[in-house]
Protein backbone atom coordinates (compact mmCIF):
# COMPACT_ATOMS: atom_id res chain seq x y z
CA UNK A 1 0.00 0.00 0.00
CA UNK A 2 2.88 2.36 0.76
CA UNK A 3 4.27 1.83 -2.74
CA UNK A 4 0.89 2.65 -4.26
CA UNK A 5 0.75 5.90 -2.27
CA UNK A 6 4.25 6.78 -3.49
CA UNK A 7 3.21 6.01 -7.07
CA UNK A 8 0.20 8.27 -6.79
CA UNK A 9 2.27 11.12 -5.31
CA UNK A 10 4.90 10.79 -8.05
CA UNK A 11 2.20 10.85 -10.71
CA UNK A 12 0.36 13.80 -9.15
CA UNK A 13 3.57 15.85 -8.99
CA UNK A 14 4.45 14.95 -12.58
CA UNK A 15 1.29 16.74 -13.72
CA UNK A 16 3.03 20.02 -12.86
CA UNK A 17 5.01 19.47 -16.06
CA UNK A 18 1.79 19.72 -18.06
CA UNK A 19 -0.50 22.04 -16.10
CA UNK A 20 -0.30 25.40 -14.34
CA UNK A 21 0.47 25.06 -10.63
CA UNK A 22 -2.62 25.63 -8.43
CA UNK A 23 -0.82 27.25 -5.46
CA UNK A 24 2.36 29.17 -4.70
CA UNK A 25 3.86 26.11 -3.00
CA UNK A 26 3.24 23.91 -6.03
CA UNK A 27 4.64 26.62 -8.30
CA UNK A 28 7.92 26.26 -6.42
CA UNK A 29 7.71 22.50 -6.81
CA UNK A 30 7.03 22.97 -10.54
CA UNK A 31 10.24 25.00 -10.93
CA UNK A 32 12.20 22.16 -9.35
CA UNK A 33 10.51 19.49 -11.45
CA UNK A 34 10.86 21.25 -14.80
CA UNK A 35 14.41 22.56 -14.30
CA UNK A 36 15.86 19.55 -12.46
CA UNK A 37 13.87 16.82 -14.22
CA UNK A 38 16.65 14.26 -14.02
CA UNK A 39 16.23 14.13 -10.23
CA UNK A 40 12.59 13.10 -10.57
CA UNK A 41 13.31 10.77 -13.47
CA UNK A 42 15.91 9.00 -11.35
CA UNK A 43 13.67 8.87 -8.28
CA UNK A 44 10.82 7.38 -10.31
CA UNK A 45 13.15 4.86 -11.93
CA UNK A 46 14.35 3.71 -8.51
CA UNK A 47 10.71 3.37 -7.44
CA UNK A 48 9.90 1.27 -10.53
CA UNK A 49 12.82 -1.04 -9.82
CA UNK A 50 11.63 -1.44 -6.23
CA UNK A 51 8.26 -2.61 -7.53
CA UNK A 52 9.95 -5.88 -8.55
CA UNK A 53 9.68 -6.97 -4.92
CA UNK A 54 6.12 -5.74 -4.41
CA UNK A 55 3.57 -8.33 -3.36
CA UNK A 56 0.42 -6.24 -3.78
CA UNK A 57 -0.70 -3.86 -6.53
CA UNK A 58 2.44 -4.66 -8.50
CA UNK A 59 0.93 -4.03 -11.95
CA UNK A 60 -0.90 -0.92 -10.76
CA UNK A 61 2.28 0.48 -9.21
CA UNK A 62 4.17 -0.18 -12.41
CA UNK A 63 1.46 1.44 -14.55
CA UNK A 64 1.13 4.61 -12.45
CA UNK A 65 4.90 4.88 -11.92
CA UNK A 66 5.56 4.44 -15.63
CA UNK A 67 3.15 7.26 -16.45
CA UNK A 68 4.97 9.52 -13.99
CA UNK A 69 8.34 8.49 -15.41
CA UNK A 70 7.23 9.30 -18.97
CA UNK A 71 5.91 12.73 -17.96
CA UNK A 72 9.06 13.64 -16.01
CA UNK A 73 11.07 12.85 -19.14
CA UNK A 74 9.08 15.31 -21.29
CA UNK A 75 11.17 18.47 -20.58
CA UNK A 76 14.38 16.59 -21.43
CA UNK A 77 12.95 15.02 -24.58
CA UNK A 78 11.47 18.34 -25.69
CA UNK A 79 14.79 20.11 -25.17
CA UNK A 80 16.57 17.45 -27.19
CA UNK A 81 14.05 17.79 -30.01
CA UNK A 82 14.15 21.60 -30.10
CA UNK A 83 17.94 21.31 -30.27
CA UNK A 84 17.69 20.29 -33.93
CA UNK A 85 15.58 23.25 -35.11
CA UNK A 86 16.02 26.11 -32.65
CA UNK A 87 19.19 27.60 -34.14
CA UNK A 88 17.59 28.02 -37.57
CA UNK A 89 14.75 30.02 -36.01
CA UNK A 90 17.02 32.35 -34.05
CA UNK A 91 19.31 32.95 -37.03
CA UNK A 92 16.28 33.90 -39.13
CA UNK A 93 15.29 36.68 -36.76
CA UNK A 94 18.69 37.70 -35.39
CA UNK A 95 21.66 36.77 -37.62
CA UNK A 96 24.93 36.45 -35.74
CA UNK A 97 28.50 35.35 -36.32
CA UNK A 98 29.55 32.31 -34.31
CA UNK A 99 32.60 32.97 -32.14
CA UNK A 100 34.73 30.79 -29.92
CA UNK A 101 33.27 30.29 -26.47
CA UNK A 102 29.60 30.57 -27.45
CA UNK A 103 27.31 27.68 -26.58
CA UNK A 104 27.53 25.17 -29.40
CA UNK A 105 23.99 23.81 -29.04
CA UNK A 106 20.78 24.87 -27.30
CA UNK A 107 20.68 21.82 -25.03
CA UNK A 108 23.17 19.26 -23.79
CA UNK A 109 22.16 16.34 -21.60
CA UNK A 110 25.60 16.33 -20.01
CA UNK A 111 25.36 20.04 -19.13
CA UNK A 112 22.48 19.25 -16.77
CA UNK A 113 25.16 17.75 -14.52
CA UNK A 114 28.38 19.56 -15.45
CA UNK A 115 26.87 23.01 -16.01
CA UNK A 116 27.72 25.57 -18.68
CA UNK A 117 31.26 26.64 -19.50
CA UNK A 118 31.95 29.76 -17.43
CA UNK A 119 33.53 30.80 -14.15
CA UNK A 120 31.80 32.61 -11.32
CA UNK A 121 32.58 36.32 -11.19
CA UNK A 122 32.46 38.63 -8.19
CA UNK A 123 31.07 42.06 -9.08
CA UNK A 124 32.24 45.49 -8.08
CA UNK A 125 29.56 47.61 -6.43
CA UNK A 126 28.95 51.28 -7.22
CA UNK A 127 26.42 53.78 -5.89
CA UNK A 128 24.66 55.32 -8.86
CA UNK A 129 21.98 57.30 -7.04
CA UNK A 130 21.42 58.60 -3.53
CA UNK A 131 17.97 58.97 -2.02
CA UNK A 132 16.87 59.90 1.48
CA UNK A 133 16.94 56.53 3.22
CA UNK A 134 19.32 54.50 1.08
CA UNK A 135 21.83 54.38 -1.73
CA UNK A 136 20.89 52.70 -4.99
CA UNK A 137 23.69 50.46 -6.18
CA UNK A 138 24.91 48.64 -9.26
CA UNK A 139 26.65 45.27 -9.17
CA UNK A 140 29.07 45.54 -12.07
CA UNK A 141 30.46 42.36 -13.61
CA UNK A 142 33.32 43.54 -15.81
CA UNK A 143 34.23 41.79 -19.01
CA UNK A 144 37.85 40.83 -19.27
CA UNK A 145 38.57 42.99 -22.26
CA UNK A 146 41.21 45.52 -23.17
CA UNK A 147 38.77 47.38 -25.42
CA UNK A 148 35.36 48.86 -24.73
CA UNK A 149 32.60 46.26 -24.57
CA UNK A 150 28.78 46.32 -24.72
CA UNK A 151 26.91 46.54 -21.41
CA UNK A 152 23.91 44.44 -20.38
CA UNK A 153 21.71 46.16 -17.77
CA UNK A 154 19.88 43.62 -15.58
CA UNK A 155 16.65 44.61 -13.80
CA UNK A 156 15.64 42.15 -11.08
CA UNK A 157 12.18 40.76 -10.40
CA UNK A 158 10.20 40.49 -7.16
CA UNK A 159 6.70 41.90 -7.78
CA UNK A 160 8.18 45.43 -7.68
CA UNK A 161 8.33 45.15 -3.88
CA UNK A 162 11.18 42.69 -3.24
CA UNK A 163 14.37 41.29 -4.73
CA UNK A 164 17.68 42.97 -5.43
CA UNK A 165 20.68 42.98 -7.74
CA UNK A 166 21.97 39.71 -6.24
CA UNK A 167 19.09 37.78 -7.78
CA UNK A 168 20.06 34.87 -10.09
CA UNK A 169 23.68 35.97 -10.63
CA UNK A 170 24.72 32.96 -12.73
CA UNK A 171 23.73 34.53 -16.04
CA UNK A 172 25.59 37.71 -15.08
CA UNK A 173 28.81 35.75 -14.63
CA UNK A 174 28.19 33.78 -17.80
CA UNK A 175 27.75 36.91 -19.95
CA UNK A 176 30.74 38.61 -18.36
CA UNK A 177 32.85 35.58 -19.27
CA UNK A 178 31.65 35.92 -22.85
CA UNK A 179 32.93 39.48 -23.24
CA UNK A 180 30.04 41.66 -22.05
CA UNK A 181 29.90 44.03 -19.11
CA UNK A 182 26.89 43.28 -16.93
CA UNK A 183 25.31 45.88 -14.65
CA UNK A 184 22.72 44.45 -12.26
CA UNK A 185 20.83 47.36 -10.74
CA UNK A 186 18.76 48.02 -7.64
CA UNK A 187 15.75 50.32 -7.78
CA UNK A 188 13.18 51.86 -5.47
CA UNK A 189 10.60 49.33 -4.30
CA UNK A 190 6.84 49.40 -3.77
CA UNK A 191 4.72 50.17 -1.89
CA UNK A 192 6.90 53.02 -0.61
CA UNK A 193 7.72 54.01 -4.19
CA UNK A 194 5.33 53.59 -7.07
CA UNK A 195 5.52 53.60 -10.86
CA UNK A 196 7.35 55.11 -12.68
CA UNK A 197 10.07 55.29 -9.98
CA UNK A 198 11.86 52.06 -11.07
CA UNK A 199 11.87 53.19 -14.72
CA UNK A 200 13.38 56.54 -13.66
CA UNK A 201 16.01 54.67 -11.64
CA UNK A 202 16.87 52.56 -14.67
CA UNK A 203 17.47 55.72 -16.68
CA UNK A 204 19.67 57.13 -13.95
CA UNK A 205 21.65 53.89 -13.83
CA UNK A 206 22.27 54.03 -17.58
CA UNK A 207 23.32 57.67 -17.32
CA UNK A 208 25.77 56.73 -14.55
CA UNK A 209 27.24 53.97 -16.71
CA UNK A 210 27.60 56.38 -19.61
CA UNK A 211 29.25 59.02 -17.40
CA UNK A 212 31.76 56.45 -16.17
CA UNK A 213 32.22 54.68 -19.49
CA UNK A 214 35.91 55.52 -19.84
CA UNK A 215 36.77 54.11 -16.44
CA UNK A 216 34.58 51.02 -16.86
CA UNK A 217 35.48 50.49 -20.54
CA UNK A 218 31.85 50.52 -21.67
CA UNK A 219 30.89 50.90 -25.31
CA UNK A 220 28.15 53.49 -24.81
CA UNK A 221 26.62 52.78 -28.22
CA UNK A 222 25.79 49.22 -27.15
CA UNK A 223 23.43 48.77 -24.22
CA UNK A 224 20.97 45.89 -23.88
CA UNK A 225 18.27 45.92 -21.18
CA UNK A 226 17.20 42.64 -19.61
CA UNK A 227 14.60 42.03 -16.92
CA UNK A 228 12.82 39.17 -15.21
CA UNK A 229 9.15 39.25 -14.23
CA UNK A 230 8.47 42.72 -12.74
CA UNK A 231 11.98 43.67 -13.84
CA UNK A 232 11.00 42.68 -17.36
CA UNK A 233 8.12 45.15 -17.25
CA UNK A 234 10.53 47.87 -16.13
CA UNK A 235 13.10 46.99 -18.78
CA UNK A 236 10.50 46.93 -21.57
CA UNK A 237 8.94 50.27 -20.64
CA UNK A 238 12.41 51.80 -20.31
CA UNK A 239 13.52 50.46 -23.68
CA UNK A 240 10.35 51.65 -25.43
CA UNK A 241 10.09 55.12 -23.83
CA UNK A 242 13.68 56.38 -23.48
CA UNK A 243 14.06 56.83 -27.26
CA UNK A 244 17.75 56.12 -26.77
CA UNK A 245 19.55 54.73 -29.86
CA UNK A 246 22.24 53.37 -27.53
CA UNK A 247 19.73 50.76 -26.33
CA UNK A 248 20.23 48.15 -29.01
CA UNK A 249 17.81 45.55 -27.67
CA UNK A 250 15.71 44.37 -24.75
CA UNK A 251 15.20 40.91 -23.26
CA UNK A 252 12.02 40.12 -21.35
CA UNK A 253 11.84 37.05 -19.14
CA UNK A 254 8.21 36.18 -18.28
CA UNK A 255 7.22 39.84 -17.83
CA UNK A 256 3.74 41.36 -17.41
CA UNK A 257 3.99 43.29 -20.66
CA UNK A 258 0.30 44.17 -20.99
CA UNK A 259 -0.58 45.79 -17.69
CA UNK A 260 -3.88 47.13 -19.00
CA UNK A 261 -5.09 43.63 -19.84
CA UNK A 262 -3.45 42.11 -16.76
CA UNK A 263 -5.07 44.64 -14.46
CA UNK A 264 -8.53 43.54 -15.55
CA UNK A 265 -8.04 39.76 -15.44
CA UNK A 266 -8.96 37.63 -12.45
CA UNK A 267 -5.95 35.66 -11.23
CA UNK A 268 -5.42 32.74 -8.88
CA UNK A 269 -4.74 34.37 -5.50
CA UNK A 270 -3.45 31.06 -4.14
CA UNK A 271 -0.44 31.56 -6.42
CA UNK A 272 -0.06 35.35 -6.27
CA UNK A 273 -2.40 38.12 -5.22
CA UNK A 274 -1.87 40.10 -8.41
CA UNK A 275 -4.52 42.68 -7.53
CA UNK A 276 -2.62 43.66 -4.38
CA UNK A 277 0.75 43.53 -6.15
CA UNK A 278 -0.52 45.84 -8.89
CA UNK A 279 -2.19 48.18 -6.40
CA UNK A 280 0.99 48.48 -4.32
CA UNK A 281 2.98 49.38 -7.43
CA UNK A 282 0.43 51.55 -9.24
CA UNK A 283 -1.55 53.07 -6.37
CA UNK A 284 -4.88 51.33 -6.91
CA UNK A 285 -6.81 48.92 -9.12
CA UNK A 286 -7.61 49.45 -12.78
CA UNK A 287 -10.98 51.11 -12.08
CA UNK A 288 -9.52 53.72 -9.75
CA UNK A 289 -6.25 54.59 -11.54
CA UNK A 290 -6.53 53.36 -15.15
CA UNK A 291 -3.95 55.89 -16.32
CA UNK A 292 -1.25 54.29 -14.18
CA UNK A 293 -1.91 50.94 -15.84
CA UNK A 294 -1.55 52.48 -19.30
CA UNK A 295 1.68 54.29 -18.40
CA UNK A 296 3.22 51.05 -17.06
CA UNK A 297 2.14 48.84 -19.96
CA UNK A 298 4.93 48.11 -22.43
CA UNK A 299 2.40 47.16 -25.09
CA UNK A 300 1.13 50.73 -25.14
CA UNK A 301 4.52 52.15 -26.15
CA UNK A 302 5.52 49.87 -29.02
CA UNK A 303 6.22 51.73 -32.25
CA UNK A 304 8.42 51.46 -35.32
CA UNK A 305 11.39 52.85 -33.37
CA UNK A 306 11.24 50.28 -30.58
CA UNK A 307 14.46 48.28 -30.20
CA UNK A 308 14.67 44.59 -31.16
CA UNK A 309 13.02 42.45 -28.51
CA UNK A 310 13.53 38.93 -27.22
CA UNK A 311 10.60 37.54 -25.25
CA UNK A 312 11.08 34.42 -23.10
CA UNK A 313 8.02 32.93 -21.46
CA UNK A 314 6.81 29.54 -20.24
CA UNK A 315 3.38 28.39 -21.31
CA UNK A 316 2.53 26.98 -17.85
CA UNK A 317 3.56 30.17 -16.03
CA UNK A 318 1.52 30.26 -12.81
CA UNK A 319 2.26 33.91 -11.96
CA UNK A 320 2.37 35.88 -15.20
CA UNK A 321 0.10 34.61 -17.95
CA UNK A 322 1.71 33.54 -21.22
CA UNK A 323 -0.85 35.81 -22.90
CA UNK A 324 1.33 38.78 -21.93
CA UNK A 325 4.03 37.45 -24.24
CA UNK A 326 1.52 36.88 -27.03
CA UNK A 327 0.08 40.39 -26.70
CA UNK A 328 3.53 41.96 -26.82
CA UNK A 329 4.61 39.93 -29.83
CA UNK A 330 1.44 40.93 -31.67
CA UNK A 331 2.14 44.63 -31.05
CA UNK A 332 5.75 44.26 -32.15
CA UNK A 333 4.75 42.42 -35.31
CA UNK A 334 2.19 45.10 -36.20
CA UNK A 335 4.83 47.80 -35.74
CA UNK A 336 7.38 45.90 -37.80
CA UNK A 337 9.83 45.59 -34.90
CA UNK A 338 12.28 42.69 -35.01
CA UNK A 339 11.34 40.27 -32.27
CA UNK A 340 11.45 36.63 -31.27
CA UNK A 341 9.20 34.81 -28.80
CA UNK A 342 10.92 31.84 -27.17
CA UNK A 343 7.89 29.98 -25.92
CA UNK A 344 8.76 27.22 -23.48
CA UNK A 345 5.85 24.74 -23.36
CA UNK A 346 6.93 22.90 -20.21
CA UNK A 347 8.25 25.83 -18.19
CA UNK A 348 6.83 28.01 -15.47
CA UNK A 349 7.73 31.35 -13.86
CA UNK A 350 11.41 31.39 -12.97
CA UNK A 351 12.31 28.91 -15.69
CA UNK A 352 15.89 30.24 -15.75
CA UNK A 353 16.43 29.52 -12.04
CA UNK A 354 19.16 27.07 -13.06
CA UNK A 355 21.23 27.57 -16.19
CA UNK A 356 21.74 23.78 -16.19
CA UNK A 357 18.05 22.97 -16.69
CA UNK A 358 16.41 22.42 -20.09
CA UNK A 359 14.79 25.86 -20.15
CA UNK A 360 17.82 27.47 -18.53
CA UNK A 361 20.12 26.14 -21.24
CA UNK A 362 17.84 27.01 -24.14
CA UNK A 363 17.08 30.51 -22.88
CA UNK A 364 20.77 31.23 -22.22
CA UNK A 365 21.66 29.98 -25.71
CA UNK A 366 19.03 32.29 -27.22
CA UNK A 367 19.97 35.30 -25.09
CA UNK A 368 23.63 34.94 -26.05
CA UNK A 369 22.81 34.94 -29.75
CA UNK A 370 20.33 37.78 -29.44
CA UNK A 371 22.90 39.98 -27.68
CA UNK A 372 25.56 39.04 -30.20
CA UNK A 373 23.24 39.99 -33.06
CA UNK A 374 22.05 43.37 -31.77
CA UNK A 375 25.42 44.58 -30.45
CA UNK A 376 27.47 43.61 -33.50
CA UNK A 377 28.42 46.56 -35.71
Amino acid sequence: MIRLCIAIVLFALSLLVLFIAPTNFFWRVAVAITEFPWVFVLATLIFLISCYWAEKYKLLNLFVGSLAFAIYCIPIVWAAVIDTSHDKKTVKFFPYTQTAGMMQQPFSFGAMFSGLDYEERRPDTFVYKQIKDRDLKIDFYAARSTVKAPCIVIVHGGSWSAGDSKQLPELNSYLACKGYHVAAINYRLAPAFKSPAPVEDTKDAINYLKANAERLKIDTSNFVLMGRSAGGQIALVAAYTFNDPCIRGVVSYYAPADMVWGGQVKTNKLVLNTEKVFADYLGGNFKTVPGKYYESSACEFVDVNSPPTLIIHGKIDAMVSFHHAEHLQRKLDLAGVKNYLLDLPFSTHGCDYSLKGPSGQISTYTVERFIKSVTSR
